[in-house]
């Protein structure tokens, strides 16, 4: 069976887009963060990923930060990415997705020649990134009101 969906590179401006719309269907309309703390300077540096249904309908997204700009989010060196911003439909979730766009995530990472990626997970999926192989390290905290944990994982 094929899978329902593909991940790619959001490389135009309607990927782009459909990365945001995604951002802020999933941060701003269901988790209630502020539209001004879900966009930031680093998007324009970052590397977004894009899940898209067959017929084009966007599933989820999610970025990675990388040189200059994964340091300043993750404190780490220049040889750590930051994954960033996965995000997942409603109507998508249990479809793999998520999954899905971590590893396309550590793809870019690896052709940039990172040895890691750091993330900051919010705790209630601890679990789905231990699943793929992230460590947490250090303390809880809130982020946008919302509980997170850092974690690492090294590629």
């Amino acid at each position: 069976m094929s899978t329902p969906y593909v991940v790619r590179v959001a490389e135009d401006p309607a990927d782009r887009e459909a990365c945001f719309a995604v951002r802020k269907e999933v941060f701003v309309g269901e988790q209630g963060v502020p539209e001004d703390l879900e966009y930031d300077a680093y998007d324009a540096g970052a590397v977004h990923v894009l899940a898209v249904r067959q017929d084009g309908v966007p599933l989820g997204t999610g970025r990675l930060l990388h040189g200059e700009a994964a340091v300043a989010q993750t404190g780490a060196g220049p040889s750590v990415g930051s994954l960033g911003r996965l995000a997942v439909t409603e109507s998508a979730r249990g479809l793999g997705v998520g999954a899905a766009l971590v590893r396309a995530i550590e793809d870019a990472a690896r052709a940039r020649g990172l040895a890691a990626v750091d993330l900051h997970a919010q705790t209630q999926a601890l679990g789905f990134y231990a699943r793929l192989g992230y460590e947490p390290y250090g303390p809880e905290y809130v982020e946008a009101g919302i509980p997170h944990q850092g974690m690492r994982r090294s590629l």
